[in-house]
């Protein structure tokens, strides 16, 4: 299902980073860092719902606004019940709806606002989405402590928090379309291959845009995927060619972006679903606003898993959804 906007801007973000992310190589992008993983506080869960509390806060101060501003407040992360985003959502009482679909979470926010705002339902909305390291570790694989040994395809979960106000105020950056993806599951089990995963969900969604809006796929200046990292975006673009025909030529994964992966310790590259947002809204849009990219199509993915499927060897399935971005030329 494709959805096409008339009056539906992205207005400003804001994004906070741990260290790892800091020193990757697009470091000097992000608005705010913390030096290690706990940001102050006393657990990593607890630091996780402080980068969404501190993300939304930064936002606000950017736009010169107060909570009471934000007609609705969406958000997600990778936690149990989203315990991240519901404990910030206490601090911040914005009217509040937290939403999950792992690494594609974003998109997901991005596209339900932007629903909302077209249909005059809401003027204003942030989409909020944190991800951590440890934390996410903890949950779905061992402990860090554990140090156990990682396949190379392996992604490496961001730390971090991205932030975005989306209103009908011509602003910013225009979100031109949507569309939201089917859940694919190929048969693949292995929790280290999240790209082998997620990349068919990617193909498909990509596809399914394009057939959906009459567009050939050079109508897009840059398409870029998340998470799918350095093995799962040639699977995408393998897969892409060989099911639907399409050669993508000016494309890149976010998560092959966020990292160095040839000099930091981070495997195959990021995930989370801080991930492609964090790289979006710090060095694409920018990008955009300088007129060096006009139009981009942004694809993140989601692996629907939890460890109990997993070991129960299930399947994993997968989606995706993507949002079309566009700069006007009349647009601050």
């Amino acid at each position: 299902m494709t959805f096409n906007y008339q009056n539906v801007y992205l207005n400003n973000t804001s994004t906070i980073v741990g260290p790892y992310e800091k020193k990757g190589p697009l470091g000097k992008y992000f608005d705010l860092s913390y030096p290690d993983f706990y940001f102050g506080t006393k657990s990593w869960e607890d630091a996780e719902a402080k980068l969404f509390v501190d993300g939304v806060k930064l936002l606000l101060k950017k736009e010169n606004k107060k909570e009471s501003d934000i007609d609705l407040l969406l958000g997600g992360d990778l936690l149990n019940q989203l315990v991240a985003s519901n404990y910030a959502a206490d601090t911040l009482q914005i009217p509040f709806i937290g939403i999950y679909n792992a690494c594609a979470t974003s998109t997901l926010g991005m596209l339900l606002i932007a629903n909302m705002v077209e249909s005059k339902q809401v003027k204003n909305g942030i989409v909020t989405v944190t991800s951590h390291n440890n934390g996410a570790e903890k949950q779905f694989r061992y402990p860090v402590e554990y140090g156990g040994p990682k396949r190379k395809t392996t992604t490496f979960t961001v730390t971090g928090g991205a932030s975005c106000l989306i209103s009908s105020e011509k602003k910013g950056v225009k979100i031109e379309s949507a569309t939201i993806g089917t859940v694919k599951n190929l048969g693949i089990k292995d929790v280290y291959h999240m790209g082998a995963v997620m990349a068919p969900a990617c193909a498909d969604t990509i596809y399914k845009h394009l057939k959906n809006t009459g567009r050939s796929i050079d109508y897009y200046d840059a398409i870029y995927s998340g998470d799918l990292g350095r093995y799962g975006k040639d699977i995408l673009k393998e897969y892409i060619k060989k099911e639907y025909g399409l050669s993508l030529k000016k494309y890149n994964d976010t998560a092959s972006m966020i990292y160095d992966l040839d000099n930091q310790p981070v495997y195959a590259g990021g995930s989370g679903p801080a991930c492609a947002p964090l790289v979006t809204y710090s060095y694409l849009i920018p990008l955009m606003k300088k007129k060096k990219l006009k139009r981009i199509l942004l694809v993140a993915t989601g692996a629907l898993m939890s460890p109990t499927m997993v070991n129960e060897k299930h399947a994993i399935p997968a989606i995706a959804h993507a949002i079309g971005l566009e700069v006007l030329d009349d647009l601050s």
